[in-house]
């Protein structure tokens, strides 16, 4: 990104940032980095020592809370604790523990060691659970007896997987999560890691087969550090921040974008279990005085259908809202800044390679409908099949540079599919976007989602945005369905807001709301009004699963 405000470069100077020829930035990382000692341990030996870094509420509404110190000094008995039982370099253990503190604990106290924290996710099934943990050769899994309990048998298919540590009640040769901890010492200081040392191994789905294991390395914190400052408004230097998300811990969300970015400015983190409801979130954020959160399109489509939300929680104090993993429409933007009162800022990019397009208030303004501008610090094009940059208006695939900093180390065990991900020179993402003369992008959808009708290519996320837009329509998916005449026709499942219902009048209604916006060739030859729709363990609207629920209807 290049830039000529003043006030814009007396923003970014505040970041790790260093201006080239030509107006960009390049983004400066350490030699050395270790993320335990460059968030909670950078602030509990100094100042704030004191200040809660950790506040967890149970479903049972009882509050636990941990200083800087207390959070370092239990990270470093269960670090101490795991090396006495042969953890140490390179070595993966899974955390299976959602949004707890055993969950923190046990990030920072892996970091610590050196060792590589692999997240499973407590909404994954058996077999993507075995998947997981026999794939990145797991020596040491760290759960609890609640999830664990229906995933026991798995153990006896998993060789590498020497000890299980639960939370709660342990099962036969399983050791207790306190028991670990208390044998440890609180003394234990992390060790001296490089910023290309592997730290983190996260398994992102995809559109087909298993999940895979996306390995990055310590400098992850600090090349996530600029783009996380543009999302959260360059606020991050204020004091009193709180925290949260509802996105799991097991993913870049809710670990990357939010836990980690308030350690490293030390900020307090709440966190919760409880499952996501608009107005149970309300309640939650004003009792915890939460400032900042990152949360999923489909989160705040939730929070938008509650009526008169600042008069109903006065004590809410919101005010900066990041949100990414899938469009988000320009009327629940509105909404969220006219209505709720809050700045939003969107953010695109992939678990591999993160944050090259976005948004910051304070930079620039928000187009509605657009997913952002490329940040500082990052590169962002979009190209044709053969690798050509297209013009503006013109559709094609983003993709950046193998520079990009917040590039991964590659998938775990998988060097071929890993250089999948080059198209020549070219890093790719395999998602559609045109870009307008202003620099700003327009999401298109996933290649694999693309649907081509009598010849057209139609991006479904352009009309999901202007379904969003009618005042009946609370959220939808769309997807193509086969046609004998146009190979494809588009359909949309369409979730409405209370007091609607559906009928072949809305049907017309919603037809000609997208034929007006949009032009004739996008609009959905079929409607199909649901109860809900379905989503993927991240948040998003699943398409694959609306694919496969047509097919399903159409066999019956």
């Amino acid at each position: 990104m290049t830039t000529k405000s003043s006030g814009a470069e007396a923003l970014l100077s505040r970041l790790n940032l260093r201006r080239l020829e030509g107006g960009r930035y390049e983004i400066l990382i350490p030699p050395n980095a270790n993320i335990a000692a460059d968030t909670v341990g950078r602030h509990a030996q100094g100042p704030r020592s004191g200040d809660p870094a950790l506040v967890f509420e149970d479903t049972a509404g009882q509050v636990t809370r941990l200083t800087y110190a207390e959070l370092d000094q239990a990270a470093s008995r269960l670090a101490s604790g795991l090396a006495d039982m042969g953890v140490g370099r390179g070595d993966r253990v899974a955390l299976h523990l959602g949004q707890r503190v055993e969950a923190a604990i046990g990030h920072l106290a892996l970091y610590k060691l050196g060792a590589i924290a692999v997240t499973v996710s407590q909404l994954y099934g058996a077999d993507t659970v075995r998947h997981i943990l026999s794939d990145s050769g797991t020596k040491v899994l760290l759960t609890e007896d609640r999830a664990w309990a229906p995933l026991r048998h798995l153990k006896a298919d998993l060789t590498d997987l020497k000890h299980v540590v639960v939370v709660g009640a342990p099962g036969l040769d399983e050791r207790t999560f306190a028991a670990v901890q208390a044998a440890g010492s609180p003394d234990l200081r992390a060790e001296t890691t490089r910023a290309e040392d592997p730290a983190l191994l996260i398994y992102s789905s995809g559109s087909t087969g298993l999940p895979k294991g996306v390995l990055h390395a310590h400098r992850v914190l600090w090349a996530y550090n600029v783009s996380t400052s543009l999302f959260y408004n360059l606020e991050m230097e204020e004091p009193d921040l709180v925290f949260w998300t509802p996105a799991d811990w097991a993913w870049v969300g809710g670990w990357n974008d939010t836990v980690l970015p308030a350690w490293f400015h030390g900020h307090a983190m709440v966190a919760s279990q409880h499952r996501f409801e608009a107005e149970w979130a309300y309640a939650f954020m004003a009792r915890h005085g939460v400032t900042h959160s990152f949360m999923t399109p489909t989160a705040l489509k939730r929070l938008a259908q509650v009526e008169t939300p600042r008069q109903r929680w006065p004590d809410l104090k919101l005010r900066t809202v990041w949100t990414g993993g899938e469009p988000l429409p320009g009327e629940t933007l509105r909404w969220l800044t006219e209505v709720l009162g809050v700045s939003c800022n969107e953010g695109y990019g992939l678990t591999e390679v993160n944050h090259m397009i976005g948004n910051c208030a304070r930079l620039k303004p928000a187009k509605h409908g657009s997913m952002g501008f490329e940040l500082p610090g990052h590169w962002a094009y979009l190209v044709d099949e053969n690798g050509n940059e297209v013009g503006a208006g013109e559709p094609g695939e983003i993709v950046t540079r193998a520079e990009c900093a917040t590039l991964f180390q590659g998938y775990w065990g998988q060097p071929d599919l890993t250089a999948e991900m080059r198209l020549g020179s070219w890093v790719r993402t395999r998602d559609l976007a045109v870009k307008d003369a202003d620099g700003y992008y327009f999401y298109r959808g996933r290649m694999d989602d693309l649907i081509k009708s009598a010849g057209f290519r139609i991006g479904p996320a352009e009309i999901e945005e202007c379904l969003a837009s009618h005042p009946a329509v609370a959220d939808s998916g769309v997807i193509g369905v086969p046609d004998v005449e146009r190979g494809q026709v588009v359909k949309a499942y369409v979730l409405l807001k209370a007091g609607h219902r559906g009928s072949s009048e809305l049907i017309a209604a919603l037809q000609t709301h997208v034929r007006s916006s949009l032009g004739g060739y996008k609009v959905p030859r079929l409607v199909e009004f649901v109860w809900d729709l379905p989503v993927t363990t991240s948040g998003k609207v699943s398409r694959k699963e609306l694919r496969a629920r047509n097919a399903h209807s159409q066999q019956a």
